[in-house]
């Protein structure tokens, strides 16, 4: 498919880690003796495909234990409506999102599970986890 001129999201994959993304508030968790899971299902995400500059439409599922904090809804559902106008390879998004979350909320684990539509004929299923203390997190 041939790009608009002038139209490229290149530059931005190289830089991707330090992109200023909308801040991820957090609650006190008044459990924090207890070990239980969050599940977080985003059904309609959206972000736009740095190649072609159409939309790119995914399911993520973020699972996580809190410790200390857990995540303020309302902060994280301005934080993925942020991608919208955002071309971002699958990858690099999944692992920019779970970056953000833990940084935000420091759980004992996270996992997240970014499924994305089929583009010409292929679906991407991109999955990341998080354990507190592993160095390869």
């Amino acid at each position: 498919m041939k790009r608009k001129k002038g139209f490229s999201y290149e530059g931005l994959q190289k830089s991707i880690r330090s992109l200023k993304t909308p801040a991820i508030e957090v609650w006190k968790n008044q459990y924090p003796d207890k070990s239980y899971i969050i599940c977080l299902d985003i059904p309609e995400f959206t972000c736009i495909c740095p190649k072609t500059g159409l939309p790119d439409f995914a399911g993520i599922k973020i699972e996580y234990s809190p410790d200390k904090y857990c995540i303020e809804l309302k902060s994280f559902k301005m934080y993925t409506i942020f991608y919208r106008n955002i071309g971002v390879f699958h990858e690099h998004l999944t692992n920019k999102i779970l970056e953000d979350f833990v940084k935000a909320c420091q759980p004992r684990w996270a996992k997240i599970t970014s499924e994305f539509n089929p583009r010409g004929g292929i679906k991407t299923t991109v999955i990341r986890e998080y354990k507190k203390g592993h160095p390869s997190s």
